[in-house]
């Protein structure tokens, strides 16, 4: 059993080092933002969890002691990740594009989620399939 254990440490840990190598590689060779923004959000958050999970196995099998904080940061990390991914993405496209070359919303405001709605238009509302 104790060997068993082991053997999953160490496939997690070679799993979370792998993604961890791939997203830093990924970081450093792909050409614009959004494309460098998939390789620490997606192969470093599972490098990251992975770590994070054999480390919360290691203990709790092993040595008897459940680690309830490193269950905390996982969870923390797989929500935060793809909400800053988001942002990092929006704010990218604004700064990038003005603001009448950004694709219509086909919605009442615009790509903010609190923004006005412009004074004079009325766009339809997408219509429901």
């Amino acid at each position: 059993m104790i060997q068993l254990v082991e053997i999953l440490v160490t496939a997690l840990l070679f799993i979370g080092g792998f993604f961890m190598l791939v997203g830093s590689f990924g970081l450093l060779k792909l050409d614009n933002l959004l494309a460098r923004l998939h390789a620490p959000t997606k192969a470093s958050t599972l490098g990251i969890g992975s770590m994070l999970i054999a480390s919360m196995v290691y203990f709790a099998v092993l040595k008897d002691a459940f680690s309830f904080h490193e269950l905390l940061i996982t969870l923390f990390i797989f929500l935060t990740a793809p909400i800053t991914a988001n942002f990092i993405a929006k704010a990218f496209l604004l700064r990038r594009n003005r603001p009448y070359e950004l694709p219509d919303t086909r919605r009442e405001a615009g790509w903010a989620t609190f923004e006005e709605p412009k004074r004079g238009t009325s766009h339809p509302l997408p219509e429901e399939e």
